[in-house]
């Protein structure tokens, strides 16, 4: 999807949001696979339903989920109108069907 933007110096640039593969099914999918290792990862340590272990997989789940609103609310003030057609092409943030 084209999307314009523009630049300090009043130039506008032209770019290409990803309403396709991946992307086109969440708009941060990346972060639900980096999410899932963590919690895999913290997991090897065992599931003897002791919070330590997790510690990781928390701060990086609150770190990601604040991070999607910050570069939406960056994306909405660069794209404008663009962004919001994005948005409702690929209305998924983190997980299909769910955020």
């Amino acid at each position: 999807m084209k999307a314009s933007y523009r630049l300090k110096n009043g130039m506008v640039k032209e770019t290409e949001l990803l309403i396709s593969g991946w992307w086109g099914i969440a708009r941060k999918i990346n972060y639900s696979f980096e999410l899932g290792v963590a919690y895999c990862w913290c997991a090897g340590a065992g599931l003897d339903f002791s919070f330590w272990p997790f510690i990781y997989a928390f701060f990086l789940t609150v770190l990601l989920i604040h991070r999607i609103y910050r570069d939406e609310d960056k994306c909405r003030t660069k794209y404008g109108k663009a962004w919001t057609e994005y948005c409702k092409l690929v209305p998924y943030r983190l997980i299909p069907y769910v955020f």
